[in-house]
This record gives C-alpha cells, structure tokens and sequence, in this order.
C-alpha cells in the first residue's frame, strides 16, 4: 500500500500530466532508446514515428495519477496491457530499465518542480504498479508454456501458404518449423509476428488478429497492405509481408493472446460487425459458432467497394450451407462491376438504426472491430437502441474507442 504523503504528491502532478504528458514520454522514449537501443526491438517503430505510443503512454500514465487513491477500475486496462506486453515478450527484467528512465525523464523534463520528494513518490508508485503487471505477466507466460501446443517466447513458423483476399488483404497460413502441435485460442485473439526489417537494422513486432477459428493444421492472419496516404508514410512491416514475405519463408511468433473474443459460455445470438481488415477476428468467431452451431448468427461487415472486401464470396457460401448464418454487406463507394444483392445489400455507411429490426435479437452479443471512429459509432448506436454495455465488445487496438 502506498501512504497517503506518496499518494498525495503523485495526485499533485495530475494538472502537469495533462499539461505536459505527451512532452514527457517523448523524453522518455528517447531517452530510453538511447540508453538501451537494443529495446528498439520490442517497440513498433511505425507507432514511434507517427506518435502513437507517446500519445497512449501519457495517457496511462496520467490515468494512474488520477486514480491512485483506488487503481481498481484500471484492473481491465491493466489485463489489457498484460496482453499486449505478453504477446511483445516483455518481461520481469525489463520494469527495472523503464522505471529508471521514467523517473529520470520526470526530472529532467519537470526540472526544479521535481524534487526528490516527489521522484520517490514517483519510484513507489511505479514499482507497485510493476509488480501488479508482472504478477499478471508471470501468469500468462505461465499459462502460454504448460497449454498444449502452446510456449513462451518466440517460436519459428513457415508460410504454408499465401493467398490474396482482396486488393489489399492476404492471408498467410502458418504452421510451426519444429513440427510440434498448434495451441487453442480464443477466436477473436491476436499472435505477434517479428520480421526482420533491414533498412532499420531491427527486428519488428506487430500484432494481426488470427483469422480462422482453432483447427489443429495452422494459424491464419490476413494482412492489409498500409500505402502512404495523406502525409501518413505506407506500413513498413505490412509491405515487407505482401512483397517480401513467401511460401517457405519463416517467421517468428508469440502465442495467442488478447481480451477480445467470442464468449462461448453463453447461447444467445451473436452480432459480428466490422469494418474493413476488422473482419479478421470476426472470421474466426465465425467459424467457431458455426461449428459449433446452435446459436444464431449475424454478420454485418463494411467495406469501401468490392476490391477492398475481403472473403465476401467465401463468406456468402457459409450462408449458403448454414441457414443460422445471415450476412449484411454495405459498400460506401460501390463500383460499375460491384452487384447489388450479390456482392452488397446496400450503399453507404453501415448504420445500425437502419436495421435494428434484423440487426438486434434478443440476449445477442455484439462484437464490434474496425477503425476506431466506426466502433465508437456502432457501440453508441447500439447503446441508443437500448443494448447493455455488458453485451457489447469490442476489440481496442492502443486506447479505448472512448470515454465509458
């Protein structure tokens, strides 16, 4: 427990935070990064560059400030966390080199205002906050290695195979180079794949949701291709994968992790909605439930035309074999040769208003992926139609799609 002098000076930096937060984990990456480059490699370098992480950081850190009285209500962003470093290979021994730079950036970023008083409250409330994560952590790794097929680390997987679903979708079929067995997942959960990227020196994480259900042959992610747009620079690592990367070539993978995914303790009807390249977890749920069978299914998923849908076609014969399957396809900018009533059941923008009559069943779980401003407008559309929050999840890709 951290005493109340400690917990009052940390509370006491809440408006500097606000403030100054971004400024002060920019520091802290760099600084970090300078002192131990080779922690590049844990770190996506794309997020890095656009901000990503600086902004995400300073809003964990402020959140802790603003609730260390009581960091209960953190417990599931924390869980979400412990996901996220799992899946990264973070471990135990890395907590003591972060904390040594985030105090080290306080100082030097807050200068006279940071006395030692307050870097001490600071070094209390970290190391408490590490232990909570690492305690959480040990578990996982633990659970990851003792599962069957499963293991901690990185493990090496060949391409199997390699197939295009779109313009700018493939999928990759992976199966482990020692020969040994798959593990289970939960569908909707991610792996993390690490790829050597030679114009940066380094080793590369990234996280794709798997996209078929458990299966004992292979694990499946699809990728989207990430051109430079509108000043964004293309996605390094999901180029290297659809030009680089083919059948035979090896990769290295995490287990599966994640805290989105298909509640299978429960019987009512399941709502699948995505957007984009956020119908991968939404495949994999999919084939759960419909090998399963005996819950109603529906799938909702948008795309901008027909050359940026992903598995239309094989989705539409699953329909065709499983009448506890019913599709909703909306395209915003169809093409000529795009078919209405084929290939799309109607233009524009996927709005659930529209068909709250066949999109919302009774005791149904909604599961929701897809660009963060699409799953903030489909959870509040369904929290207007009078959808519980406890029914509605969706997959959270950095921070929150939104203030709950």
């Amino acid at each position: 427990m951290l005493s109340e002098q400690t917990r009052s000076l940390v509370k006491a930096t809440v408006p500097v935070l606000q403030q100054h937060g971004v400024a002060l984990t920019s520091h802290f990456y760099r600084r970090m990064f300078e002192h131990n480059p080779e922690l590049k490699n844990l770190f996506n370098q794309g997020h890095q560059h656009s901000g990503q992480q600086q902004q995400a950081l300073a809003g964990a850190v402020l959140a802790y400030a603003q609730h260390i009285d009581d960091p209960s209500p953190l417990l599931p962003v924390l869980i979400r966390v412990a996901h996220k470093h799992v899946s990264l290979g973070i471990r135990a021994e890395h907590y003591p080199i972060v904390g040594k730079h985030l105090l080290a950036s306080i100082r030097e970023v807050l200068g006279e205002a940071a006395g030692d008083d307050l870097i001490q409250a600071w070094a209390e409330a970290y190391g408490l906050l590490a232990d909570t994560l690492i305690g959480i952590e040990n578990g996982m790794y633990g659970e990851s290695a003792n599962a069957a097929g499963g293991w901690s680390g990185w493990r090496p997987f060949r391409v199997a195979r390699k197939e295009a679903e779109s313009e700018e979708i493939v999928s990759f079929y992976l199966q482990p180079c020692d020969g040994g067995a798959l593990p289970g997942f939960r569908p909707g959960q991610y792996v993390t794949v690490k790829r050597f990227v030679a114009e940066w020196g380094l080793s590369q994480p990234r996280q794709y949701s798997l996209s078929d259900a458990p299966n004992g042959e292979y694990l499946r992610i699809s990728v989207k291709r990430e051109d430079a747009a509108e000043g964004k620079p293309a996605g390094r690592m999901s180029n290297l994968l659809h030009r680089e990367v083919q059948v035979g070539d090896v990769l290295e993978l995490t287990a599966p992790q994640g805290d989105f995914f298909l509640h299978e303790d429960r019987s009512g009807p399941a709502v699948l909605i995505s957007a984009g390249v956020g119908q991968t977890p939404m495949q994999a749920m999919l084939g759960r439930l419909l090998k399963r069978g005996g819950r109603e299914v529906r799938f909702l998923h948008a795309a901008r035309h027909g050359g940026a849908h992903a598995m239309g076609l094989k989705v539409r014969q699953l329909a065709e074999r499983h009448p506890q399957l019913r599709i909703h396809v909306r395209y915003e900018t169809p093409r000529a040769q795009d078919v209405r009533g084929i290939d799309y059941h109607a233009a524009g923008r996927l709005d659930l208003a529209e068909l709250k009559e066949w999109a919302l069943l009774p005791d149904a779980d909604y599961y929701i992926c897809g660009p963060l401003g699409f799953m903030r407008a489909q959870r509040d559309s369904l929290r207007g139609l009078g959808v519980a929050a406890d029914r509605i999840h969706y997959e959270v890709f950095g921070s929150n799609p939104g203030d709950d």
